[in-house]
C-alpha cells in the first residue's frame, strides 16, 4: 500500500511527536498564485482550471497512486491519500473498466478540481471566501489572501530555480512544467525578461528532475492541456 500526502513533524517540547500541516498539493499552488492577494479575483480562469487539473494528475503520480502509460492512466494503487478532492478523483479513476486517456482524466478533474483546491486553500487559513452581492442580485465569492506567508514562500523557491538558476526539487520541477504548458508564467513571473523566463522554464519542463514515473505523468499532462488550451482559443478566436 502507497503512502499518503507528505505530511510533516515535529517535536513538542516534552519530546512528543506532533503532526504538522501537510505541504500543499501542486493543484494548490496553481490555485494560490492564481488568486488576486488583495481583491480575490481569479486570474486566467479557464487556463487555470485545466492547470489545476493537470496538477492532480501529477499530484497522484507522485503519490505513487497512478502511472501514465501510453497515454493512459492507470491506478496503481487506489487507497486513499487524504486529500479530499484528490482521493475522489482517485477513486472514480479505480472504478472505471478500463485506464482512460489523461485528456478524459483531465476533462473530469477540471469539473472538481479548482473548488476542491480552493476550499483546501480556505481550510487551511491562506485564503478567506468573502460573498458579496453584485447590482443587489447576484451572488460573487471572492478569494483574498489570509496568511501570505505559504505564497511567498512558494514565489521565493519558484524565483530562485526559474529566475536564478538553482536546481529544482522534483515537485517545484513539475510545478514549472505545468505551468509552462497552460502558458501561465504570468502568474508567478510578472516581470522580468519575458524570453529568458520562458526559455529557463521550457528548460526545466523538459530536463530530467523528476522520476520516471513522474515525468510520464508531467509530459501526459502538459500534452492535454497544450491540446484543449489551443483548441479553446481557436474556437473563441474563430
Amino acid at each position: 500500500m502507497g503512502s499518503g500526502w507528505w505530511w510533516s513533524f515535529d517535536l513538542g517540547v516534552s519530546g512528543e511527536i506532533i503532526c504538522m500541516t501537510p505541504p500543499m498539493t501542486l493543484a494548490e499552488e496553481v490555485m494560490l498564485l492564481s488568486l488576486d492577494d488583495e481583491k480575490g479575483d481569479a486570474k486566467e480562469p479557464s487556463r487555470v482550471q485545466w492547470a489545476v487539473a493537470g496538477a492532480m494528475v501529477v499530484d497522484l503520480a507522485l503519490a505513487g497512486r497512478i502511472d501514465v502509460e501510453d497515454e493512459r492512466v492507470h491506478v496503481r494503487d487506489p487507497s486513499p491519500v487524504g486529500v479530499p478532492y484528490l482521493d475522489a478523483e482517485l477513486a472514480d479513476l479505480a472504478e472505471r473498466g478500463e485506464a482512460p486517456k489523461v485528456k478524459k482524466v483531465i476533462e473530469h478533474a477540471r469539473k472538481t478540481g479548482v473548488k476542491g483546491a480552493r476550499q483546501s486553500l480556505i481550510d487551511r487559513g491562506l485564503v478567506r471566501e468573502e460573498k458579496k452581492k453584485v447590482l443587489g442580485i447576484f451572488s460573487v465569492s471572492r478569494y483574498p489572501e489570509a496568511d501570505g506567508a505559504a505564497e511567498r514562500e512558494l514565489r521565493d523557491r519558484l524565483e530562485a530555480v526559474v529566475e536564478h538558476g538553482r536546481s529544482p526539487d522534483e515537485r517545484t520541477a513539475a510545478l514549472v512544467a505545468l505551468l509552462h504548458g497552460a502558458r501561465l508564467r504570468k502568474l508567478a513571473f510578472g516581470g522580468g525578461d519575458r524570453r529568458r523566463t520562458e526559455t529557463r522554464m521550457k528548460e526545466i519542463a523538459e530536463g530530467q528532475w523528476v522520476s520516471p514515473a513522474v515525468r510520464r505523468a508531467v509530459d501526459g499532462a502538459e500534452a492535454a492541456m497544450v491540446a484543449v488550451i489551443t483548441t479553446t482559443t481557436i474556437a473563441a478566436t474563430g
